[in-house]
């Protein structure tokens, strides 16, 4: 499968997906958001793949949207603002929650910069990776007076809670890998070296799961929790029901009664 700017390859039951702009830090314009949605959609369409990795070749992984180049404000007709809008509605926003609700498990190897527009890509991965030598930056208010998007309002106060969320995007502090580990940001900070390594690894360990309760457990996670227990109760209590009726849980029993290892097929 060819693309204009990222690298598509299969690694037998992985997809391995690597931005390729690195001339201008990856930076997200129209040709990479239409390769980014294609490679989503391809992806999601067949079963064989079971897992994804996520990342990007050079100094960066995504240094956010490309202001220079991007086509973003090009349409005289518009106001920025109308542009941006139609920018985000049409485009950035279908193309970054084609990879947060993707099937497949995806693991996000950041492999430097991750910035504004580039970390909300990074937090649609289901585990992120970060070499240590990378940052994450929410410069939308500090640099150009926004506020961010790609659904970083969605996933930071989420995952760090409002007080640190708030703070990064007030100030745009960077945000090391260690500290983003630490703060709960992402799964695990690892030596430079090691990240493709490493997030090719557990890739390959999620590719030999049982994808089936893999994307009921993305499902159950990324959407909004119940107000009550009951209520969430009652959502597992669904969804472990048809999980228990799949060919992949009679292999688990059958495993776990013979004291081996599980060999998940998927269905």
């Amino acid at each position: 499968m060819q693309f204009e700017t990222l690298l598509f390859e299969r690694r037998d039951q992985v997809a391995v997906v690597t931005l390729n702009r690195p001339d201008r830090l990856n930076a997200l314009n129209g040709a990479l958001i239409a390769d980014l949605t294609a490679a989503a959609a391809a992806i999601e369409a067949d079963p064989t793949i079971r897992a994804a990795v996520l990342t990007g070749t050079g100094r960066a992984f995504c240094s956010g949207a490309d202001l220079m180049g991007g086509g973003l404000l090009d349409d005289p007709t518009l106001s920025p603002g109308e542009s941006v809008r139609a920018s985000l509605v049409q485009h950035f926003n279908p193309m970054i929650s084609a990879w947060y609700h993707l099937r497949a498990p995806v693991v996000v190897a950041v492999n430097g910069i991750a910035a504004g527009a580039g970390a909300s890509l990074a937090l649609t991965g289901d585990l992120v990776l970060a070499a240590r030598s990378a940052v994450f930056l929410q410069l939308f208010a500090p640099k150009l007076g926004l506020m961010p998007d790609l659904g970083s309002t969605f996933f930071l106060p989420r995952l760090v809670g409002s007080a640190r969320a708030k703070g990064l995007a007030l100030l745009g502090a960077e945000l090391s890998a260690d500290k983003a580990a630490d703060w709960g940001l992402i799964w695990e900070a690892v030596d430079d070296a090691l990240l493709g390594t490493q997030a090719l690894g557990v890739a390959q360990r999620l590719a030999q799961g049982p994808s089936q309760a893999f994307a009921r457990i993305k499902a159950v996670f990324n959407t909004e929790p119940p107000a009550t227990l009951e209520e969430q109760l009652t959502v597992e209590a669904l969804g472990q029901a048809k999980l228990a009726d799949t060919q992949d849980f009679a292999e688990g029993v059958l495993a776990f009664r013979s004291k081996r290892p599980p060999k998940f097929k998927g269905c």
